[in-house]
């Protein structure tokens, strides 16, 4: 298959500080095995239909499994974004994605509660959210149910917050507790006010602008199709799932 995704020489150096010691019998070849989770990432494959230049589908899974539960895709995700080097801006923002049958279903005794799936309008969702550096490039992930509000989530962001000049965040993320604890960081915050606030707020329009880099980042997100579609269970596979596709984007 021509459209088959690799790793190249590059890439793969940048990971490999990342990759867990091998105990006992060396690992078979890592550039293969990775490129074939990735390639099984981005087109929302099941395992056992991954193309046979990867390798047996078993030992792709299981790769994923370990390193998932080790938390070896996380630890990327923290390497390689704590080097953005933004002094400037960050940007927060949410958005929501759809739950396939699969990890949403209810056939289990303590039905979804705990896998951070809410319930909206539109059905059954989740609410990745994200904040961005000055390019666009995701800094941190985490997830929450799809009903959960932007400024509640954004409550497990706060300690990863950069020392920046300035925060953009939609209106969702306008919260007298939240700007409070910006203005406390030395951050000044880029949020337009909600209708209903009786006192306007001022904010730099020109620059809340960029805010839209986030969004493209999440656009970007939802072309892997594992991403657009939660089809996981367990919110730590997913996001694990999410890390991974931004790595790949953004960080290598």
């Amino acid at each position: 298959m021509s459209d088959l995704f690799w790793l190249s020489d590059a890439q793969m150096a940048r990971l490999k500080p990342y990759f867990p010691k091998p105990h006992g019998k060396p690992r078979v070849g890592d550039r293969r095995v990775s490129s074939g989770i990735i390639f099984i990432d981005r087109n929302g494959l099941r395992w056992r239909d991954a193309p046979k230049e990867y390798g047996p589908h078993k030992t792709l899974y299981n790769r994923w499994n370990r390193w998932r539960d080790k938390g070896v895709f996380a630890r990327m995700m923290a390497g390689l974004a704590a080097e953005h080097g933004e002094t400037k801006a960050v940007t927060i923002d949410a958005t929501y994605l759809k739950c396939h049958r699969t990890a949403s279903s209810t056939g289990v005794k303590k039905g979804p509660r705990g896998r951070l799936i809410g319930r909206k309008k539109s059905g059954m969702n989740t609410k990745p959210h994200a904040l961005c550096d000055s390019q666009g490039r995701p800094i941190n992930l985490f997830v929450t149910a799809g009903h959960v509000r932007d400024y509640i989530g954004a409550r497990a962001l706060l300690g990863s917050l950069p020392n920046v000049d300035r925060l953009l965040g939609d209106r969702g993320y306008d919260a007298d507790w939240f700007r409070e604890v910006l203005k406390d960081k030395g951050i000044r915050a880029c949020i337009p006010g909600r209708d209903q606030r009786k006192k306007p707020v001022k904010y730099d329009k020109r620059r809340y602008k960029r805010q839209n880099r986030i969004e493209i980042m999440f656009g970007s997100h939802k072309d892997w199709r594992r991403v657009a579609t939660r089809y996981d269970r367990c919110p730590k596979v997913f996001l694990s799932a999410i890390a991974l596709a931004a790595i790949v984007m953004f960080w290598l």
